[in-house]
């Protein structure tokens, strides 16, 4: 359903009003709406109950035989504890004081929170044979909270929503084509197993990130995310930090106002208004931290669970191992406010899908999820690598999900002996002879091929030369033993480690093997491994990247000790992310310049000044989509230290006067942005790019176009992004 746009500040305004007129005009007594007939209560566990009444009115709390008090204070709140109870049921809850709230058909069993993004909002219309399940779906010992989708700037007390026996009928109503599929097929699984009521709390949203889900705790907890954490606080109206900042800004306004008024009157320039400073606004998007924790989550807690479940990462696609922080975050988040300790949280691996670009980029996802089951206590991960649909975002089999989530549980939570719930996890790698041998725990009944062909997606890299090949697999007791024909000295490896990876290893029990890689990675020179005419041209700079700054400073510059005439320039360009993938853009050209003086970053110092046409590139890379070849005609420079504006006054062709890309236009001042762009324009491609140094970790790096801005990089402002850069600029000597 797609939502109404409301400004951030009227939503605000509007949860103020709301907070004070509970406060202020709360007369019968209320409980928030995550309590109601037909829920269930957490066996096992005190029992928090809270709600509002008047100010200072003694509430009473009975639950069959339990009974608790509590005075509201001046606010109208109050808050009772009952004594844990064993599954059981069913009872009548009551809260009675000026008036009675009676809530009855309340069970004593097992309740789960189900969350995260689409795949988990998903509803059981949508997954396969879903009119059968839906009219299999009678199950009066599973009971279901959809809460409402909201978002809000500042933490709120209760949500939409309400507790209904899971019926054909209910378990297709609301949310997207129904309650949460993941959730009801895990729910029906434990259930069924455990033979006590099931509750489960569907809060979703699909196409969200991980951050509007997690608290202030959660970023305080977790020293990486520091930044976003000291931005929540910024954006807190109760912490000490805002409420300086904000009588600094009431300040200067009160000062321009009389300044402005004083104008007015003098007939002179009024100086300009300060500006609302941007840290101080609360959240004010769907996506920013803690919107959606605010609105869907907070409201939840203390409502005792058992645990948690969580299907979400697709929308942070490209965060690689950070997400693993951010699942610290959202994980300690939740177990702060809920104050239940390291209450169970299992979760899925997102699976494989054609999200485009680099291949490996969903690869590195599946790290950080793996990484952090494997760093958080108390959690686990369902690998569904064989239930995905490259087609599909949303798969479909979701009874498999919700059946791979229930078993994590069964074992992990409720202890269920020799019940295996993993596919096959990496244990250890050895080399013998020219030979991987790759050892897994959970194999379970043994590893097997699911179906039946040889095992794929294994690839070996060898310690000399080349790149990763495809692997021979064979399977030997509970390990992988791993060949390739030219791999004489292997020393690494990586399985399914692609987004289009549907891999087939599993173990007899059914459960796949996730993605992985081991080893250590061999050393070696990319540029004398992949570029064969290197070996003929002499170094004259080498900068180390890291090291950008108004004064370039060269790890080598040997332009003044070669004195041979030269005929062709060369660029050889390393950018190694957080996971050290490194992608490499080699090009040469026919000379364009006699000066060695001028090949390099051209800062004023050079004098260095190119917008022209360059002759026979050749062109070496591994990242996708780069025109590759000898000879290539279209290549162009832009080398200036100058500021530059998108129009094509040098008429390049394909170029566009619209967007930084390979046709535009230097300005002044001469000690600028600074751009240093080698482009192919008869493939509309930028080669690479180096934009303002001057800024060090702020300067533009990128190898071919960027897809989501300007092509050449211009403002891409990511050098701090790569953990290795590194350019070589070289020369063919006559």
């Amino acid at each position: 359903m797609r939502q109404p746009k409301v400004s951030w500040w009227f939503q605000l305004l509007l949860a103020t009003v709301c907070l004070t007129a509970i406060s202020s005009v709360q007369a019968d007594v209320e409980l928030p709406k995550v309590f109601g007939t037909h829920m269930v209560l957490q066996q096992d566990m005190p029992l928090v109950i809270w709600g509002w009444a008047r100010p200072n009115e003694i509430v009473t709390v009975t639950l069959g035989s339990a009974t608790a008090k509590a005075q509201a204070n001046d606010l109208g709140e109050w808050k009772v504890v009952l004594p844990a109870m064993k599954a059981s049921g069913p009872f009548t809850l009551k809260a009675t004081g000026s008036s009675t709230v009676t809530f009855d058909d309340v069970m004593i069993g097992e309740v789960w929170l189900c969350s995260g993004q689409s795949n988990m909002e998903m509803g059981i219309g949508n997954v396969n044979d879903a009119q059968k399940e839906i009219a299999e779906a009678n199950h009066p010992d599973l009971r279901l909270l959809l809460v409402e989708r909201k978002w809000t700037p500042l933490p709120q007390t209760n949500i939409q929503g309400e507790w209904k026996i899971c019926s054909p009928k209910s378990v297709a109503e609301g949310g997207w084509s129904g309650f949460s599929a993941a959730g009801y097929f895990f729910g029906r699984d434990l259930q069924q197993k455990l033979g006590v009521t099931v509750g489960l709390i569907e809060s979703t949203w699909g196409g969200t990130r991980i951050e509007s889900w997690t608290p202030p705790e959660g970023f305080a907890a977790t020293p990486a995310l520091r930044q976003e954490y000291e931005r929540v606080q910024w954006a807190d109206p109760s912490t000490p930090q805002h409420m300086a900042k904000l009588k600094q800004t009431l300040d200067e306004t009160e000062q321009w106002l009389a300044s402005a008024r004083q104008a007015m009157v003098n007939r002179a320039l009024v100086p300009a208004m300060p500006v609302f400073p941007q840290e101080l606004l609360a959240p004010h998007d769907l996506q920013m931290a803690t919107a959606l924790y605010n609105g869907c989550i907070h409201p939840l807690a203390p409502f005792a669970l058992r645990g948690a479940i969580w299907y979400q990462g697709e929308s942070n696609m490209g965060e690689g191992m950070r997400y693993a922080e951010r699942m610290k975050a959202l994980i300690a988040g939740w177990r702060e406010v809920w104050h239940e300790g390291d209450f169970p949280f299992y979760f899925v691996q997102i699976a494989p899908y054609n999200y485009g670009g680099k291949k490996e980029t969903e690869a590195e996802l599946w790290q950080g999820q793996a990484a952090a089951a494997q760093s958080i206590p108390n959690t686990g991960m369902v690998v569904i690598n064989d239930i995905g649909d490259l087609k599909d975002i949303h798969p479909k089999n979701k009874q498999g999900v919700g059946h791979r989530l229930a078993l994590l549980a069964l074992a992990k939570t409720y202890n269920f002996d020799k019940l295996e719930y993993s596919g096959p996890v990496f244990k250890s790698l050895n080399l013998e002879d020219n030979k991987l041998r790759v050892t897994f725990d959970h194999v379970g009944e043994g590893l097997t091929s699911r179906d039946g062909k040889p095992l794929d997606w294994f690839e070996i890299i060898d310690a000399d030369e080349g790149g990763f090949v495809k692997a021979e697999a064979a399977i030997d007791g509970a390990s992988v033993v791993l060949s390739a024909p030219g791999v004489k000295h292997p020393v690494a490896v990586r399985y399914a480690w692609s987004m289009l990876a549907e891999p087939n290893l599993m173990n007899k029990n059914g459960l796949p093997a996730g993605s992985f890689r081991a080893g250590t990675m061999p050393n070696r020179d990319l540029l004398q491994l992949n570029v064969p005419e290197a070996k003929n041209y002499k170094l004259v700079y080498d900068l180390n990247l890291a090291k950008l700054s108004p004064d370039i400073q060269y790890d080598v510059d040997q332009h003044k000790s070669i004195t041979q005439p030269f005929d062709r320039v060369a660029y050889f360009i390393e950018l190694q992310n957080q996971d050290d993938d490194t992608d490499y853009l080699y090009v040469s050209m026919d000379a364009f310049t006699t000066d060695l003086g001028k090949i390099g970053v051209p800062t004023t110092a050079s004098g260095a000044h190119f917008q022209r046409n360059v002759a026979k590139l050749n062109v070496y890379s591994n990242v996708k989509g780069i025109v590759t070849g000898e000879g290539l005609a279209g290549g162009n420079l832009e080398f200036w230290p100058n500021n530059y504006a998108p129009g094509n006054s040098a008429n390049v062709p394909h170029a566009s006067s619209e967007i930084f890309d390979f046709g535009d236009q230097p300005d002044d001042p001469t000690d600028g942005y600074g751009s240093m762009q080698v482009h192919n324009h008869d493939a509309r491609q930028t080669l690479f790019a180096i934009n303002h140094w001057r800024e060090g970790d702020g300067a533009d790096l990128g190898i071919g176009n960027q897809t989501k801005a300007n092509p050449d990089w211009t403002f891409a402002a990511n050098a701090g992004s790569y953990k290795a850069r590194r350019l070589r600029v070289l020369v063919h000597v006559k």
